[in-house]
């Protein structure tokens, strides 16, 4: 938030900053990348793997964040 003199407010007080929850997702996400591009040069059945892995991660991914996002309070104005 900034006031008319483009100095930046603090929240106030008692406002909480959301954080997400600790989550293996971002990792199992990037190794399910790299798998796949390990498996280019080694089999296919790594590529395979490593696709399915990277897609069912980002999809629960995904889903887990719009959750959160919806249960942030109204007053955030995220909708």
């Amino acid at each position: 938030m900034q006031d008319t003199e483009g100095v930046t407010e603090a929240p106030p007080v008692g406002e909480q900053i959301h954080m997400p929850a600790p989550s293996r997702l971002p990792i199992l996400n990037a190794a399910g990348l790299s798998i796949a591009v390990i498996g280019i040069t080694i089999s296919l059945v790594l590529v395979i793997a490593g696709l399915l892995l990277f897609a069912v991660t980002t999809l629960v991914w995904v889903r887990a964040a719009a959750r959160e996002l919806d249960e942030l309070p109204a007053e955030h104005g995220h909708h």
